[in-house]
């Protein structure tokens, strides 16, 4: 075993014991993310694929014949081409047009399926509310997920569409988790988290587009802007958002996109040596996700308990339901069923 495999090891061990020392009481269920379906090519169309594949291909192709209406002919040659559909009636191009489904035609009319449980979030367009705030954003619910961190940004949930962490001088108003270091551990209900800083964005003269995946090449700081918003936040603990990433290797990432997990606090910052040849310092922050929010899907159930999966999925998230209340719930059920045991 090498000495970086051993050094990763102790300190994943070491951060499940903070996490374990939190004391985290999970969901009694868990709804279950699974893959998207892929694209499937029908009968029909592979017919017409091989039919035109064995078409002579020194056959001239065939051109469509070009029809000219009476009223583009009577046109002057000056005069600009306008849509026939379009005649007569005077169009305001200046008028904006806005659409409160922001779901793209490609999901609504099937040609891609998603099993991502929550709604989609826009993926452009003018923010509505300003994304600098503490707390959770008005519209946008626990389990929302988004294609890019573009779409993040744009309703609020996390601004910036590369850093993973984003803050002001009160603390952090929200972070990413792409998993972009080995030994942060994500248990979904807490996880630890890496600081920023420390690479050296420019690369080097033999790779010099690493950037973000260059070696630690100097020790972090907590005078850096970024980790002193989250250590700040576990002075106030202040509410800080929380967006998980499809890169992540955690049972709590998305499959695919990014999905707001909702709200968690700063319980702990401090420092230690990284897991780098040179030993060189990192930040780290311990969180916590706050209790009474909806529960996070996970991509694989650790639960064996027999319930109905999809109907569970899909009515928590829209209910926007607790975890006290699903645990609730399945404990009345488990009163009913044993009552009409003893009735029988």
């Amino acid at each position: 075993m090498s000495s970086y495999e051993k050094a990763r090891r102790e300190n994943i061990a070491r951060n499940k014991e903070l996490l374990k020392s939190l004391g985290l009481d999970k969901p009694f269920f868990e709804p279950v993310e699974k893959a998207r379906k892929t694209k499937t090519v029908s009968k029909k169309r592979k017919s017409e694929l091989t039919e035109d594949t064995n078409e002579d291909s020194t056959a001239p192709p065939r051109k469509t014949t070009r029809k000219e209406t009476d009223s583009l002919a009577s046109e002057s040659e000056g005069s600009v081409r306008r849509s026939t559909r379009n005649k007569g009636k005077v169009v305001d191009y200046n008028a904006e047009s806005v659409s409160k489904d922001q779901t793209p035609i490609s999901f609504k009319a099937g040609i891609r399926t998603t099993k991502n449980i929550g709604p989609l979030g826009r993926e452009d367009g003018k923010r509505v509310h300003d994304p600098k705030r503490f707390g959770s954003i008005p519209g946008i619910q626990v389990g929302t997920w988004w294609e890019t961190r573009q779409g993040c940004s744009t309703d609020s949930i996390h601004a910036p569409w590369v850093a993973g962490i984003s803050g002001g001088p009160d603390g952090a108003y929200s972070v990413a988790l792409s998993g972009g270091y080995d030994d942060d551990v994500d248990e979904g209900y807490a996880f630890t988290y890496t600081g920023s800083g420390g690479r050296d964005l420019k690369g080097t003269k033999a790779a010099p587009k690493n950037l973000r995946t260059a070696p630690q090449s100097s020790d972090q700081s907590f005078d850096n802007s970024f980790n002193a918003a989250l250590k700040r936040s576990s002075e106030t603990r202040k509410p800080v958002r929380v967006i998980r990433g499809f890169k992540s290797a955690s049972n709590y990432a998305p499959i695919e996109g990014y999905r707001y997990d909702g709200l968690y606090v700063v319980e702990k910052a401090w420092m230690e040596k990284g897991l780098n040849p040179k030993g060189y310092l990192v930040c780290k922050y311990l969180f916590k996700r706050l209790p009474h929010q909806p529960p996070i899907a996970v991509r694989v159930s650790e639960s064996d308990g027999p319930h109905n999966e999809e109907d569970l999925d899909a009515e928590d998230i829209e209910n926007n339901k607790s975890m006290d209340e699903v645990e609730e719930d399945a404990k009345e059920d488990a009163e009913d069923t044993d009552a009409e045991g003893d009735a029988v």
